[in-house]
């Protein structure tokens, strides 16, 4: 009886659940909330490492990994962490899969993991992991915490390689130089010579360069986000005329 009792309570308390909003937070990684654009986090690695496109693409990779993955583990051991250590907690889960895509890379992708230097242990301390760890999963399921982690960080990836690539192009004429870095030697084959320059564009390369794109990318979309916003304007006004021609 108690055990009918008890099953009786849980899917009543299931039903009262919203149904999750899958659609939401797919929009919300990719471009409402966007880490980079949005929220402003991780601007550090994003803007030292995109003067390539493959340094960008290898940070954009171990980013969204250990996004998904912190989200996941935050979301399943949430209900034993009290509130006063929470953030020590999710700081040790991050700083745990760092480690270990660090010495992933170490050992698999040497080059990469040169190149990219410091900002690979520096993930820890990315505000938009420790954000979404915070804000996200450690509210929500485990299968939305992941699918969460992993629109995020999509979301910051598709920055980090339009800037790698934008910056590559202007800078060096060239496309996915390095590639052997990530994939192996065979990826040599891979590099496009898009220009020919007698001398590299300095400033697409140099930092400089790495804030005049970012700040392109954001302007870019927030012109989209008002053509958007005009446009549903202009659809709920003819929606009210129509409303209002109607009753009289």
């Amino acid at each position: 009886m108690k055990n009918t009792e008890a099953a009786a309570i849980e899917a009543s308390n299931t039903a009262d659940k919203p149904a999750t909003d899958w659609r939401e937070i797919i929009r919300s990684g990719l471009w409402t909330n966007n880490p980079a654009l949005v929220q402003l986090l991780g601007l550090c690695p994003l803007l030292a490492v995109t003067n390539t496109f493959i340094n960008a693409l290898g940070l954009a990779i171990a980013t969204l990994l250990v996004l998904v993955v912190s989200n996941l583990t935050v979301s399943l051991v949430k209900q034993w962490v009290t509130k006063e250590i929470r953030i020590p907690v999710f700081i040790m889960i991050i700083a745990s899969f760092v480690t270990i895509i660090q010495l992933l890379m170490n050992a698999y992708t040497f080059g990469l993991y040169l190149s990219l230097g410091i900002f690979i242990p520096l993930i820890v301390t990315n505000c938009a992991i420790i954000g979404r760890a915070e804000a996200f999963a450690s509210k929500n399921a485990p299968l939305e915490s992941a699918v969460d982690g992993l629109m995020m960080g999509l979301g910051f990836a598709v920055v980090l390689v339009l800037l790698g690539g934008a910056r590559e192009i202007l800078g060096q004429g060239t496309l996915f130089d390095g590639a052997h870095l990530l994939f192996g030697d065979w990826a040599t084959s891979m590099k496009v010579q898009v220009f020919e320059f007698e001398q590299q564009f300095l400033l697409a390369i140099l930092p400089p360069g790495a804030f005049i794109g970012m700040g392109l990318i954001i302007a870019i979309k927030n012109v989209i986000d008002a053509k958007q916003a005009s446009k549903k304007q202009k659809q709920n006004k003819k929606v009210e005329r129509a409303r209002v021609t109607h009753v009289g």
